[in-house]
């Protein structure tokens, strides 16, 4: 075991403190990873404040992880020493279903085990990427292309395979109508995946204050959720809505938008039980649906799509003693468009 210095939350909605945690040493097939940037997603939050359930104290956030591999096990073979690597929201699945067969490990049967609040099959609890190290099996890293560089990449590893995932899913690109409900961390990767894709793009934001940011990403629209006429402007328009909030929503409002056999995709995850009329569904066949992140290969796909278009998160750099300051302001979507985390100040 080596010990090294993390941020993590001692208790349900205690603010995240300097601390020291124990990693295991690389095994046969495991990759030690020096953690050069992590950001901070909004289910850092969730979890650090219990608001999806109770969680696993003291808590070490952190699944946007990117950094440089410092050590190898015996046995593995995808990296070498030096390599610029990733990990997200997944260290481990049973490998062995049909959904881990098919690559599609993030639906894993027994269920993934999560880069952090989750116990991994040695039976201890998983640490974060706000932690100055980390290891996992080389089957759950990937590879950060050249062409990204490692702050612009690490939200990729939740944000943007989260985003690009149903994108891809339901064939996001040229001819086909993509709506974009919030511009915040997940919302402006969707924005500019979506663009990429060749999708006609739009963004539906509460107001304004955001138009010339959603336009210079890559939209084509942008529409004010406040203004009721933009229901009626907007009213079977889209064939893919993407919901990147996790505030509860007016689903028939949105679901009103959609044309024939269009699909609501809801990414975000309310910590509060939303409410839905089934008639909403019934005009035009229309679809509501989820989406999770994405699997291994998947991931490794986004990362070379958005290296190769350009593509990376737009990030406010901040210092480990900001993280709880960051914390807040994510709360007031005060950030443009993601914190991440310098681990050099650890």
């Amino acid at each position: 075991m080596s010990t090294v210095t993390a941020y993590a939350a001692p208790a349900a909605k205690a603010p995240l403190e300097r601390t020291t945690i124990e990693r295991r040493p690389a095994g046969q097939r495991d990759v030690l990873i020096d953690i050069a940037f992590v950001g901070i997603c909004h289910s850092d939050i969730h979890q650090a404040r219990e608001g999806w359930g109770q969680a696993i104290f003291p808590m070490v956030p952190g699944h946007e992880i990117a950094g440089v591999v410092a050590g190898t096990g015996p046995g593995v073979t995808r990296f070498e020493v030096g390599d610029r690597v990733g990990v997200g929201c997944m260290v481990d699945t049973c490998r062995v279903c049909d959904n881990c067969r098919a690559g599609l490990e993030q639906y894993c049967v027994e269920g993934p085990v999560w880069t952090y609040n989750a116990v991994g099959k040695d039976g201890r609890p998983t640490y974060g990427g706000y932690a100055q190290q980390i290891v996992v099996d080389e089957n759950y890293v990937v590879r950060i292309p050249d062409g990204l560089s490692l702050d612009v990449a690490a939200p990729l590893l939740c944000a943007g395979i989260t985003t690009y995932s149903p994108l891809r899913h339901w064939n996001a690109g040229p001819g086909r109508r993509v709506a974009v409900v919030g511009l915040g961390g997940l919302g402006h990767v969707a924005v500019k995946l979506a663009h990429a894709l060749g999708a006609e793009v739009t963004v539906l934001s509460q107001s304004l204050r955001k138009k010339d940011d959603g336009l210079r990403l890559g939209a084509d629209h942008y529409y004010a959720t406040g203004d009721p006429r933009t229901f009626e402007v907007a009213a079977g328009r889209f064939d893919l809505v993407l919901n990147t909030v996790s505030a509860p929503l007016d689903f028939a409002a949105y679901l009103s938008l959609l044309r024939t056999d269009g699909t609501l995709v809801n990414l975000g995850l309310p910590e509060e039980p939303v409410e839905l009329t089934l008639q909403a569904l019934s005009g035009n066949r229309r679809s509501l649906s989820s989406s999770g992140i994405g699997g291994i290969a998947e991931t490794q796909e986004m990362l070379d799509f958005c290296a190769a278009h350009g593509v990376g998160a737009e990030i406010e750099l901040i210092r480990a003693d900001e993280i709880n300051d960051a914390y807040e302001r994510v709360l007031r979507s005060d950030v443009r468009y993601r914190f991440v985390i310098d681990n050099a100040t650890l």
